[in-house]
């Protein structure tokens, strides 16, 4: 049996339907891009993700009752122990997702803010979900599988330049 042209089209407008239910805009997260001088030379703090253990900034979702800067603030308190000034203006953005290993990836817009570190708590929330690291620029850069957030840190090692 041949299709009508307006079988077509509702088979069409269907498929597009059922693809409209799976990409949604990506989501907003906010993370802290946290730096220290150590002997001379900047470093920053990566993390591992909970569930993938990439190597990734402390990061979460928005804190409707919070400013953006406060919410990383606050993320990287609670991710890696990190005491430190959020600048206020957005240093950068990247697109990255979160999940994966076999489940849902969800897409994410996140938004990085600097964090200039005055010290590191050994005591914090997610001490025994994370590995937290701090390592040269060029070292993060090697760590992350991220192609987003490799471009954030090349930005920042730019900067020192």
């Amino acid at each position: 049996m041949a299709l009508s042209y307006s079988d077509t089209d509702d088979r069409l407008s269907w498929i597009r339907s059922f693809e409209l239910m799976f990409r949604r805009p990506a989501r907003l997260q906010v993370a802290a891009l946290c730096r220290r001088t150590r002997n001379g030379k900047q470093e920053v703090l990566m993390i591992t993700s909970k569930t993938t253990r990439r190597w990734i900034l402390p990061k979460g979702w928005p804190i409707m009752s919070r400013k953006a800067h406060r919410t990383a603030a606050i993320e990287a308190y609670e991710e890696a122990g990190v005491i430190g000034k959020a600048h206020k203006k957005p240093f950068a953005s990247f697109r990255s997702h979160k999940g994966g290993d076999g489940g849902l990836k969800l897409r994410t817009e996140v938004l990085v803010f600097l964090v200039d570190v005055d010290k590191t708590e050994k005591d914090f929330p997610e001490r025994n979900e994370r590995d937290v690291r701090w390592v040269g620029v060029d070292q993060a850069i090697r760590m992350t599988d991220d192609p987003g957030l490799s471009g954030v840190l090349k930005k920042l090692r730019n900067l020192a330049k």
